[in-house]
């Protein structure tokens, strides 16, 4: 079997889509401020700045720019998963997701996702890795070429809430950097726009 080796480019912007192992959940909308401090906790350990961040129910989309040296982004993201994971553990309880029914733009009914199912999912490999199963091993990564490059992932992290029906417009959806940009005076309160067409690490 070939073996994948990510490219090391010290100090790159990238951008990432990291997505839960079972699709169709909400558990990261759900427990989105243990994903938020898991995020702190590895920021203040290796600092990176954030261009972009949009949390969907069960993936998520990024721009990341990091530190002059420094091309190290696998052990940020493997640092977050493993903080989410242990929080969302540490907090008991059976129910870790909600499975939303999707009509239209709407949602209009949930199914619960029960732990105890998303742990008997996992494969041999994560058994006897003691990986909990809520993420998918590996995550899309592209580095950014140019400027066009770069703010068409970004129109793509605001955006991708319209993209899935669940916001009208992108500052409908609670769980994006784009309310920190509109605050900074980046972009206007009502943009939108197309939605960028390329790969960008989703199956749909």
């Amino acid at each position: 079997m070939a073996c994948y080796i990510r490219p090391r480019m010290p100090g790159a912007t990238v951008f990432f889509t990291v997505a839960l192992a079972k699709s169709g959940g909400s558990l990261l909308v759900n427990r989105v401020d243990v994903l938020r401090e898991a995020v702190r906790q590895t920021q203040r350990a290796r600092p990176f700045v954030i261009d972009a961040w949009v949390v969907l129910p069960d993936h998520l989309h990024a721009v990341w720019t990091l530190p002059d040296g420094d091309a190290d982004f696998s052990t940020r993201w493997g640092a977050i998963k493993a903080r989410f994971s242990r929080g969302v553990g540490s907090t008991g309880g059976s129910m870790v997701g909600l499975k939303p029914t999707l009509q239209g733009a709407g949602r209009v009914g949930f199914k619960p996702t029960d732990v105890a199912e998303m742990r008997r999912a996992r494969s041999a490999s994560k058994v006897a890795k003691a990986d909990a199963g809520i993420w998918q091993r590996r995550f899309w990564e592209h580095h950014i070429r140019d400027t066009a490059d770069y703010e068409a992932h970004m129109r793509y992290c605001w955006l991708n809430p319209v993209k899935h029906g669940l916001a009208e417009r992108p500052v409908d959806w609670p769980y994006s950097s784009i309310h920190r940009d509109i605050r900074k005076g980046r972009i206007e309160a009502d943009w939108s726009g197309p939605i960028p067409e390329g790969r960008f690490g989703e199956n749909a």
